[in-house]
């Protein structure tokens, strides 16, 4: 029986993602983020900037990428939902404020409740060349840590959001300049739709991806283990019909007589053959549809008390998340049914030939 681990997407990974084709960045027209706005299916839009930069705290130093966000950004992202420490506030009247990534705020020892230590960030200047003084090369700005999120290692280590207009500043864009067009979908939308429908909204000058396409690499990694553990079980049950094979051939040695018999009154080779058929099938069939309610009892049972717990305090749920599917039980069982009927048939037949050759004595 198979377990599928379910396809678990961490909150930084956008329902839908629109960037340009040809450029990092991008100025989309009000009427075009209206339409984008008033597609069925779209719950938020939020404009998204992103670049590496140079972070200094203190005496430590870190390498990042600075992600400025607009308002909406909460309501697409649900990051809010993973503080570790602080609050999710980037702006409150003219003050604005950064949230780091956990692994950032380990690495550079930022102290949250320190109001005197403000967090630096060092940006290279669009076109500067290479200078002895850092004030002609990067851009300086200060600003104040107020929360720490934590969601995987790979994003807690990655990211700094601050309000887009403090990224636009340190950036020396003017704008409404964007990295990324961040979308979120309602929850009884459907995908395709929708992802064709900003596609054809923001034209062929925009790559449009689902949450799939925007991490296409892991998703197909994931499927090749997942059939790689399929072809693993497959083998170990053929192994295991082996033990089926000599049962069941032991078993017409035993019943040699009584086979014998049933020839003498009248049955047919066809019905001996179908009997030990039927046994080996029926034991096969037995053992399968046991492990296959013991699977699903397993599976039910940690998605209702997840008992299998996950190592770390990184991640946002405690146990292994697993689902159950149809598709797999059904392929299951076909698989088992093929084998059952491959590892009777050599006993069937031989059984077969062992009443007909006592017939003829």
């Amino acid at each position: 029986m198979r377990i599928w681990w379910c396809n678990y997407t961490p909150p930084l990974i956008r329902d839908i993602k629109a960037s340009s084709r040809t450029g990092k960045v991008f100025v989309l027209p009000p009427e075009r983020i209206n339409a984008l706005k008033n597609i069925e299916g779209v719950a938020a839009v939020s404009h998204t900037l992103e670049e590496l930069a140079i972070l200094k705290y203190g005496e430590r130093r870190s390498v990042a990428t600075i992600k400025g966000v607009d308002a909406h950004f909460e309501a697409v992202s649900g990051v809010d939902t993973s503080m570790r420490a602080g609050d999710f506030v980037l702006q409150y009247d003219s003050a604005q404020f950064a949230v780091l990534g956990w692994g950032i705020e380990y690495e550079l020892g930022v102290e949250l409740n320190n109001p005197f230590e403000r967090l630096q960030v060092f940006m290279p200047k669009r076109g500067a060349k290479a200078a002895v003084n850092p004030d002609n090369v990067f851009n300086v700005r200060s600003i104040m840590p107020a929360g720490v999120f934590s969601v995987q290692e790979e994003f807690d280590r990655k990211y700094v959001f601050v309000p887009i207009s403090f990224a636009r500043d340190l950036m020396q864009y003017n704008g409404e300049e964007t990295s990324f067009l961040e979308i979120a979908l309602q929850d009884n939308a459907n995908s395709d739709q929708v992802q064709a429908a900003i596609q054809a909204v923001l034209g062929d000058d925009f790559v449009v991806k689902n949450r799939y396409q925007q991490d296409e690499f892991l998703y197909k990694v994931m499927q090749t283990e997942k059939w790689a553990v399929y072809f693993i079980l497959t083998l170990i049950l053929i192994l295991a019909s082996f033990n089926i094979i000599g049962s069941l051939s032991m078993l017409a040695i035993e019943k040699k007589k009584d086979v014998g018999i049933l020839r003498a009154m009248g049955s047919t080779l066809t019905l001996i053959r179908n009997i030990f058929l039927a046994e080996g099938f029926l034991l096969c069939l037995s053992g399968g549809l046991l492990g296959m309610l013991m699977a699903w009892i397993l599976c039910v049972a940690q998605q209702r008390f997840g008992f299998i717990k996950i190592g770390g305090d990184n991640f946002l749920v405690d146990a292994y998340p697993v689902s159950l599917r149809l598709g797999d039980f059904v392929l299951v069982f076909a698989t088992l049914v093929v084998i059952a009927i491959a590892a009777s048939l050599y006993p069937a037949l031989k059984a077969a030939r062992q009443s007909n050759a006592i017939l003829e004595k």
